[in-house]
């Protein structure tokens, strides 16, 4: 087969080079639970092959015929918890021992690294990834890239170990092809299995945006290799100064891991490492398929030369930044050498906002092209291809890509803020950044009864949010004049203190002033929306307004409020008696 040949989007499998080795029948046990079924066996490496495997499920999605098998090849220093998706599905998993002994009527892998040669069936590959961008040094043969090496991909004696060899663009082939004509004749361009989750779940956007909390704000998302190169060591504390510089009412931060980087440090040990991140609000999504749905959700992406930014580039076009300063992994030919010798290198984190700016639109889609090329039905064009090797007819229904799932909100919440209060003819400018993330500003913000006691006695403005029903058989409660009062008595060193009430006024109460206010912000609309901002913001424009303006006002007080780039109408007036007397819990 000649590389144009081999380069062809799709055919069937019946003239696939592979021979299957010499091996007896499945056993019996395995036959009386199968009947006259197939048996197709996941071979998983590492938890980012693991994860390409399961994105292949749906190619078998309701075929009885099928009985799907896990197993872990081992060798990798990644295998530590590669299963544990596996087992939170309930599937069936088989020992590495027990899997060399049987063979299977498929076998389906996402990596051509370890001992696939001792399972007994035919092989169907898929990529681990999105456009073979890097060569890891002390794997394979140099030079070669990472899941393309063709030393990888032929047995000693020359022959194909593989069947199928699915890949996601003619250029992948041919550069299979240009190393080693005999390791590219069983690959054909089937297209990506994630990218089609991408592109199924484009249209979820603002439900994972609102599942994120992210609202009006700008979603900001760092994404990092595993390995010496990666942004998570080069620049291990780079996310923690972001959340220190960016405004958290403009910016939402999420940072996406490697599942490698995972693997090899541990849950616990990553979010030790990033817990000032965190703490300041910073998303940290899972590694199977919350990390998806967070990309697909973004507004910006800062990025090493992992693959992660190419499914980001193939959703939207939006801002890219590099943060990857050069190194010996990254093939510059390359998809992802393309995207990051096209976009602007972020050297310092304050020239953030001028990376983004830089940005030349149609950058990222140009380098997604080039990575993947057949976009849409790849899962049903694998399908074609496996049940051809299976022997059987594929199901009548149609095969598809399963919707990334809603990615979970962060698992801190700052509720203190260093609130920067900028007063001018034209109102009050707000900025507020988690408490302790960067410089202090005009006064501090506390939210009690969620943040810690120290931080409470430190604030200038102190204000409680409404509580939920009380299920308690004899009920208290504060009304809200009455908690402001309790707060200004309890807290000697708080300049004002506030109750949010569940209709989102507030009641503020300044120490020293007669009478408390009634403070109160307008929605502004947006292109046929309409934005709201936190009332706890206009409580921070009320509390500097108020202390500028040198007297108490006698009436309604407005304030314009500006957050970002946006402006909201404030207003402060004299509470009335029925406000104060309002219930918060």
């Amino acid at each position: 087969m000649s590389p144009d040949d081999a380069s062809k989007p799709y055919s069937t499998c019946g003239n696939s080079p592979y021979q299957p080795p010499a091996s007896g029948k499945l056993d019996a046990s395995m036959r009386r639970a199968t009947g006259d079924g197939r048996v197709v066996l996941f071979a998983a490496r590492s938890a980012v092959a693991l994860y390409r495997l399961l994105d292949a499920l749906p190619v078998f999605s309701g075929d009885a015929r099928i009985t799907r098998l896990f197993t872990l090849v081992p060798g990798s220093d990644f295998g530590a918890g590669a299963l544990a998706a596996v087992d939170a599905l309930g599937a069936r998993t088989v020992p590495w021992s027990e899997a060399c002994e049987r063979s299977y009527d498929l076998i389906v892998a996402a990596s051509p690294k370890g001992d696939l040669r001792l399972l007994r069936g035919p092989r169907v590959l898929l990529p681990h990834g999105a456009g073979f961008n890097k060569s890891i040094a002390g794997e394979g043969s140099a030079g070669s890239p990472s899941g393309l090496d063709p030393a990888l991909l032929r047995s000693p004696g020359d022959q194909a170990l593989t069947a199928l060899h699915a890949l996601a663009h003619p250029q992948q082939i041919a550069r299979l092809a240009a190393a080693d004509p005999r390791a590219a004749r069983p690959a054909k361009v089937i297209g990506d299995l994630t990218l089609e989750r991408f592109l199924a779940s484009a249209s979820l956007r603002e439900r994972y945006r609102e599942a994120l909390g992210t609202g009006a704000r700008k979603l900001l998302v760092l994404a990092s290799t595993w390995g010496p190169e990666s942004l998570i060591r080069r620049r291990p504390g780079l996310a923690a100064t972001l959340a220190g510089q960016l405004p958290y009412d403009e910016y939402q931060l999420a940072l996406v891991v490697h599942p490698n980087e995972r693997s090899l440090l541990g849950g616990h040990e990553l979010a030790e490492r990033l817990a000032p991140a965190l703490d300041a609000g910073m998303v940290l999504p899972d590694p199977h398929e919350e990390w998806a749905s967070v990309l697909v959700a973004a507004d910006a992406l800062v990025t090493d030369h992992g693959s992660a930014a190419l499914y980001y580039c193939a959703t939207r076009d939006r801002p890219v930044v590099s943060v990857h300063p050069g190194g010996g992994e990254l093939l510059p030919a390359s998809p992802m050498g393309m995207l990051l010798d096209r976009t602007a290198t972020l050297e310092a984190p304050e020239d953030l906002a001028d990376a983004l700016r830089a940005y030349r639109p149609g950058t990222g889609h140009a380098a997604a092209q080039a990575a993947f090329a057949a976009g849409g039905d790849a899962v049903g064009r694998l399908r074609t291809e496996v049940y051809a090797l299976l022997g059987l007819a594929p199901p009548s229904h149609a095969a598809q890509p399963r919707l990334l799932p809603a990615p979970r909100p962060a698992a801190r919440v700052p509720a203190a803020f260093d609130v920067h209060a900028a007063i001018s003819a034209d109102g009050v400018r707000i900025a507020r950044y988690p408490a302790g993330a960067g410089l202090p500003g005009h006064h501090l913000a506390v939210e009690h009864g969620a943040a810690r006691e120290p931080l409470a006695r430190s604030a200038g403005l102190l204000y409680r949010r409404a509580l939920p029903a009380s299920a308690a058989p004899v009920d208290l409660a504060w009304t809200a004049d009455g908690w402001t009062r309790h707060a200004l008595s309890a807290y000697p060193g708080c300049r004002s203190a506030a109750a949010l009430l569940p209709s989102g006024e507030c009641l503020l109460r300044i120490r020293g002033h007669e009478r408390a206010y009634a403070v109160e912000v307008d929605p502004v609309a947006e292109a046929g929306r309409i934005v709201r901002v936190d009332p706890a913001i206009a409580l921070s424009a009320a509390h500097a307004g108020l202390a500028s303006c040198g007297h108490p006002p006698d009436g309604r007080f407005p304030i314009d409020c500006h957050v970002g780039e946006r402006h909201f109408r404030v207003g402060v007036r004299p509470a009335t008696d029925a406000e104060a007397a309002r219930v918060v819990r």
